[in-house]
């Protein structure tokens, strides 16, 4: 039988004894021994002056106590950062890695400053959703509107979201399923929490998504659920010669039929009494446009619409 190399082995076990007592390593191995030598003791100190050696033990042998061992002291546990809380709206902020970030909760209106002075509403923070057909201008105004305030300010577009699916995309053009609907909902949802959760860290948003006016539910009454009641919706409409000339400089599958951009575009038409302003961008530039947008936000802010 094979024994790890520098593993002692113990003494034999006799049948009818116990183990054996007072076995040590030590004992089995006192150290190199040459074959032929009698093996040398260790020597021992001199006694100091006056010292009284002990009387011979009377009973059976016993091993020396050895002193005590002093404790070895443990190493102190790591210091964690406490993992990140998840808090309800209205409470505690949440840890991510290491910025807190508040919770992002449902947007409320925006307050009208107390002067008698129009709000500038490029130093507020505020929740925009540019709302009209293909070929409007949402995504180039919204970018420049962006892009140009003097507080931060992100833009979300639903088009853009809703191409994150790849494998698997439902395409509308290719007809408005419960598949495409599904995936248009989800987007939407995405959009609506990534609003909050910029909106909660003082990062005003630009949402831009065609919706019609004849479907609530599925439109601006969705993105008031997810975005919240301080949502500030404004209408991009300009005519439709604009809109078919707009849409034949795309490509891909943002590029629409004639026949569907204009269907599209009659639908958004109901847009007219509904409350919400509307700015017809048929003659205006992208800057001239984002100007605009900027004066009916400010009357926006003032005199909430109702919606």
């Amino acid at each position: 039988m094979q024994h790890a190399v520098g593993s002692p082995l113990p003494p034999p076990h006799q049948p009818g004894h116990g183990p054996a007592v007072g076995w040590s390593p030590a004992a089995q191995h006192p150290g190199p021994h040459r074959p032929g030598s009698t093996p040398q003791q260790a020597p021992v100190p001199p006694r100091p002056p006056g010292f009284a050696a002990p009387p011979p033990p009377s009973g059976p042998l016993q091993p020396a106590p050895q002193p005590p061992v002093p404790p070895v002291p443990h190493p102190p546990a790591p210091q964690h950062s406490p993992p990140p809380r998840h808090a309800p709206a209205g409470g505690d902020v949440t840890v991510t890695g290491h910025v807190p970030l508040p919770p992002g909760g449902p947007v409320g209106m925006p307050s009208a400053p107390a002067a008698p002075a129009a709000p500038d509403p490029a130093a507020t923070t505020l929740a925009v959703l540019l709302i009209g057909p293909a070929g409007a201008g949402k995504t180039s105004v919204a970018k420049f509107w962006a892009d140009h305030r003097r507080v931060p300010t992100a833009h979300i577009s639903l088009d853009d979201v809703r191409e994150w699916v790849r494998s698997g995309f439902a395409d509308p053009q290719s007809g408005w399923n419960d598949h495409s609907e599904a995936q248009y909902r989800l987007a939407r949802r995405t959009c609506g929490f990534a609003a909050r959760n910029f909106l909660a860290n003082g990062i005003s948003c630009i949402l831009d998504d065609a919706i019609f006016p004849d479907r609530p539910a599925v439109g601006l009454g969705g993105w008031k659920r997810h975005v919240g009641p301080g949502l500030l919706p404004v209408v991009l409409l300009p005519g439709l010669e604009v809109v078919l000339e707009r849409n034949a400089e795309r490509s891909g599958n943002r590029r629409l039929a004639d026949e569907e951009v204009a269907r599209i575009h009659g639908r958004m038409a109901g847009w007219y009494g509904s409350g919400l302003p509307i700015i017809d961008n048929s003659q205006l530039d992208v800057p001239t446009t984002a100007r605009i947008l900027d004066d009916v936000l400010a009357r926006a802010i003032a005199s909430p619409p109702t919606w």
